[in-house]
Parts: C-alpha cells; sequence; structure tokens
C-alpha cells in the first residue's frame, strides 16, 4: 500500500535536489528574459503590439517550462542510481512505485514554481505595457502547468528505464511530435485518398495532443473559452499522466540495478 508520509518525503527531498541544480536557474532566467523581450518585439508593431507582447509570453513560459520539466527531471532517478543512494533508500521500507511517485511530485512542484515565477513575470509585462489581462489567460497558464506535467510524467517514464541522454530525446521528441499530431490530421484530412485520412486520424488518435492544452490563439485575442476547452484538456491530462506513471511504475519495479 502507497503511504502518502513515504511519498511526501521523497518528493521534498526531490525538491531540494531540484532547486539546487544551476540548469534550472538558467532556463528560468532566459524564460523571463523572453518574456521582457516581448515588449521590444511588440513595439515593432504599431496595430497588434499587445497580442504579441503576450504571444511571446505564453510560448515562452510553456517552451522553458518544458525545457526545465526535460533537461532537470530526466537526470533525478539516474544521479540516485549513478551514486548508489537508490540502494539505501530501497532498503528501508519504501516501495520502488513510492520511490517514482514521489520523484514524480517532487519534481512537478518544481516545476510549477517556476511556471508560477514566469506568469508573474508575464503579469508584471502586461500590466506595465498596458495589455489586456482575463480569465482567458488565467486559463491558458493553467493548461500549460498541466501540460507540463504530462511531460514530466514522460521525463520519468523515460528516465525509469534508459540513460539521460536518450530520456532526454525521448521526451524532447514527445513534446515535438505532441503538438504536430493535430496539423497532421488535419493534413490528412485535406487528402483525396481515404487511406491517407484514415492513418492521419489513427496518428493522431495514438500518439499525443499537446495541442489540446494550448489557449494562446484564445487568451490573446480575448475569445471566449468554453468550460469543455479547459475541462477536457484537464481530464486528457489526468488519464495521460495516470497511464505514464503506471508504466512507469511497471517498468521500474522490474529493473535490475546490479
Amino acid at each position: 500500500m502507497i503511504s502518502p508520509g513515504r511519498v511526501s518525503a521523497i518528493a521534498s527531498n526531490t525538491f531540494r535536489e531540484a532547486v539546487r541544480n544551476r540548469v534550472l536557474y538558467a532556463l528560468l532566467f532566459f524564460g523571463v528574459l523572453l518574456i521582457g523581450v516581448g515588449i521590444v518585439v511588440s513595439s515593432l508593431s504599431y496595430v497588434e503590439g499587445d497580442r504579441i507582447l503576450q504571444s511571446v509570453g505564453l510560448s515562452s513560459l510553456r517552451l522553458f517550462g518544458a525545457a526545465i520539466a526535460i533537461f532537470v527531471g530526466v537526470g533525478l532517478i539516474h544521479k540516485e542510481v549513478d551514486r548508489r543512494t537508490i540502494y539505501t533508500i530501497l532498503s528501508k521500507p519504501v516501495s520502488r512505485t513510492e520511490f517514482l511517485l514521489g520523484k514524480y511530485l517532487g519534481l512537478l512542484v518544481t516545476i510549477w514554481l517556476q511556471v508560477a515565477i514566469m506568469a508573474a513575470a508575464f503579469v508584471v509585462v502586461s500590466l506595465a505595457t498596458g495589455a489586456p489581462l482575463d480569465g482567458g489567460h488565467a486559463a491558458a497558464i493553467g493548461l500549460a502547468g498541466i501540460e507540463l506535467a504530462v511531460v514530466v510524467a514522460v521525463a520519468t517514464l523515460f528516465s525509469s528505464f534508459t540513460t539521460p541522454m536518450l530520456a532526454s530525446l525521448f521526451t524532447a521528441g514527445f513534446y515535438v511530435v505532441g503538438h504536430v499530431t493535430r496539423d497532421l490530421r488535419e493534413l490528412g484530412a485535406a487528402s483525396e485518398s481515404a487511406w491517407v485520412q484514415q492513418g492521419t486520424w489513427l496518428l493522431h488518435r495514438a500518439l499525443p495532443d499537446l495541442e489540446s492544452f494550448n489557449l494562446t490563439v484564445q487568451a490573446i485575442h480575448q475569445l471566449e473559452i468554453r468550460p469543455d476547452q479547459v475541462l477536457l484538456p484537464l481530464l486528457y491530462g489526468v488519464l495521460t499522466i495516470g497511464v505514464l506513471m503506471a508504466a512507469a511504475s511497471v517498468i521500474f519495479e522490474r529493473r535490475d540495478f546490479r
């Protein structure tokens, strides 16, 4: 039976370890810097300045959040194995599933903290330039956080059985593919071949659809965001995380550390 106390203890230790990583601060710095640079980019346009500013800001938040999840997250389990500390941890009454969940939650809290910092920078820049802010921006940032939770789960899955280098490549590939499957489906739908249409539809269903978490266009254009545009991606994200973590747990339970 999974113990919340043991999981939270591992998560707390993982968080302390992650915030000491210099790569995290470098990526966070460039993320906040790019959000600020959006002011310069937006000044080049007299008509769409506010929208360009916020598009750059929200895109930076999502991109650098994913970069932090990938380059910080994939090494957390490997470090425990490389330093042999995992033997000490697992020799105690801690199951491998609890260890994995603790690592995931610790990294997730770290990522969400970075998202909060970048979101604060986004709000400050928007207010300083007079760009409008409403509930749509909050929804866009919230779903970006869920998307990053999925990316962290993917990084945890690949880290459970492979090296940091391969885990980084696989997770980055997952992130890129997750943002093009919808375009692939639309290209297939425009084809005259029924085989191409069916094939691209099946690929879209089988592969991740991270674009479902992207409300940047709706937010910056202040379009109406229906409740289902938030609730359905939220449900999809929770289910995806559950499947990924279950798979990671099964693989990690069978891994031989000798």
